[in-house]
């Protein structure tokens, strides 16, 4: 993995940033739930969790859409 580093204002809540930045590369399916989890430096449980918060669900839209159809 590449290392990257970002400039953040003080009083920033580093636990967020990192979070919305995981959830991000999670949504792109750049990183599995597992690797955002560690990126963000939380628990896979509290990832899934609370990635919603950020507007990410961690449903594939096409799986849904197909339970949906064999439902009706």
């Amino acid at each position: 993995m590449k290392t990257l580093s970002v400039q953040v204002p003080e009083g920033a809540n580093e636990l967020e940033i990192k979070m919305a930045i995981a959830a991000i590369l999670f949504e792109k399916c750049i990183l599995s739930s597992g690797q955002a989890a560690e990126f963000a430096g939380v628990t896979k449980r509290y990832f899934i969790e609370n990635v919603g918060s950020f507007g990410v669900s961690i449903f594939d839209e096409d799986s849904l859409k197909s339970t949906t159809l064999l439902g009706q």
